[in-house]
């Protein structure tokens, strides 16, 4: 029987052709689960979920396991709210997530109740959630799938958190609307991804720039002869890390940019590789504009049938909803595409003067020796802000050439203060950086 929800049709159309395939298999090739396996799956985890619940927050914490295609499956049945959560958070931001996200009765969610909430900090630390009906979700799996040509043919590797918006959106989806089979992977140390993404004959990597900085650094590099796309997001890849896996790998990385709130905006199709920050042209269906289209760097604003209806519990209309999203990244155009040159909230004040930490990192990374960059803001008494740096580099690069390099080639108070070495740059699991974090680290040295 053809479903009224968007997400479940699009299922069923997919069981009906995929149902005796394999649909999920471990590192080794083993099939954990048929299309029809994930099918009853659902359904006996439906049993489990209390039909009295309808409306209420449901959370998806399984980590990357084979069950969890079939979670939202038996949500969407039982009408509660799906919330993945990443396995590695603590009881106390667990029950937090909770707490900010749950509610009582289902008409509180007003006219569109969501299928799906996506938790996020935004600039702030304190977490958010962003509301989803299942037309959107099912609108950034299309537009991931017609723009990166990824099709019922192809192999995913899952190493990226499935809970996380990237993990949603290329693997899930497209595994439960395109029939898009998906390897499981559960250990994230570079070398068993890199053995395993060989092994396992997968035929795309949605990856992040920590893991094919790491796949540089190797020896001992497995072929990778089924591969044919690889795919960079969550954190910005530096053009450095890209030109030297094309020399070692033979393969391109074409970079993805996109957002919790709207799913994906930008994607390299061309991976030339030319132009650090470059992340090409619009995805299909997805429009931006430049708020201020006469400045070298500006916000934008997205278009887009996958925007989410509005951040919960706080709305913040001018920022998201009624199919447009506002992000606070700051890009300029290249060519047919786009660069992302820093964020909003990056910007560094000195003195009433404004810093963009792109800037400064571009310069940093063309002194030789120098691998690895960010730029942040420390607290100063006298000048609100000082410019900082975080470098990894070769042993002989010292601290005053560096610096005597950057006033050749910079203004005065673009200049850092203090150059802080390090042997790689410290990210999170997502492979994010935090300039935040890196200023209260190296607020007192």
């Amino acid at each position: 029987m053809k479903s009224d929800d968007a997400l479940l049709a699009a299922w069923h159309e997919t069981l009906a052709w995929k149902r005796d395939t394999p649909a999920v298999f471990d590192t080794g090739g083993k099939v954990l689960r048929m299309f029809g396996d994930i099918e009853t799956r659902a359904r006996e985890l439906e049993e489990k979920i209390d039909p009295t619940e309808a409306g209420q927050v449901y959370p998806i914490d399984l980590g990357n396991h084979s069950d969890w295609p079939s979670l939202p499956l038996a949500c969407l049945r039982r009408r509660v709210v799906a919330l993945p959560l990443e396995d590695t958070i603590t009881p106390l931001q667990r029950e937090a997530a909770l707490r900010i996200c749950s509610v009582l009765e289902a008409s509180n969610w007003g006219e569109h109740p969501p299928v799906l909430l996506k938790l996020t900090s935004g600039t702030t630390a304190a977490p958010r959630a962003i509301r989803f009906r299942s037309e959107q979700l099912l609108a950034d799996c299309l537009q991931i799938c017609e723009t990166m040509g990824i099709g019922p043919d192809d192999l995913n590797f899952g190493v990226i958190p499935l809970s996380h918006s990237y993990g949603l959106s290329n693997l899930v989806t497209p595994l439960l609307v395109r029939g898009v089979a998906m390897v499981l992977s559960r250990d994230r140390m570079p070398r068993a991804v890199l053995d395993d993404l060989a092994t396992s004959g997968a035929t795309v990597f949605p990856g992040m720039p920590v893991f094919y900085q790491a796949f540089c650094e190797m020896e001992n590099r497995p072929p990778l002869p089924k591969l044919r796309l690889c795919i960079s997001a969550g954190a910005p890849l530096s053009l450095e890390v890209a030109q030297k896996f094309r020399e070692k790998f033979q393969h391109s990385i074409h970079s993805f940019y996109g957002s919790s709130e709207c799913g994906g905006i930008c994607y390299d199709r061309e991976a030339r590789l030319e132009e650090p920050g470059f992340v090409g042209p619009p995805m299909v269906g997805v429009k931006v504009e430049m708020l201020e289209p006469n400045a070298s760097a500006s916000r934008i604003r997205i278009q887009s049938a996958a925007a989410g209806d509005g951040y919960f519990p706080e709305p913040d209309a001018e920022k998201l909803g009624n199919g447009f999203f506002a992000p606070d990244d700051l890009l300029s155009r290249s060519g047919d595409g786009f660069r992302i040159v820093g964020r909003v909230s990056d910007v560094i004040n000195v003195a009433g003067k404004k810093v963009n930490p792109a800037e400064v990192e571009a310069e940093l990374l063309r002194f030789d020796g120098v691998r690895a960059a960010v730029v942040f803001g420390r607290e100063s008494v006298l000048r609100n802000e000082e410019v900082a740096a975080c470098v990894a580099a070769s042993a002989r690069v010292r601290e005053t050439e560096l610096l005597e390099f950057c006033r050749h080639r910079l203004s005065g108070w673009q200049v850092p203060k203090r150059i802080f070495f390090v042997d790689e740059i410290p990210v999170n699991e997502r492979g994010k950086i935090s300039r935040r974090e890196l200023a209260q680290r190296f607020s007192s040295r």
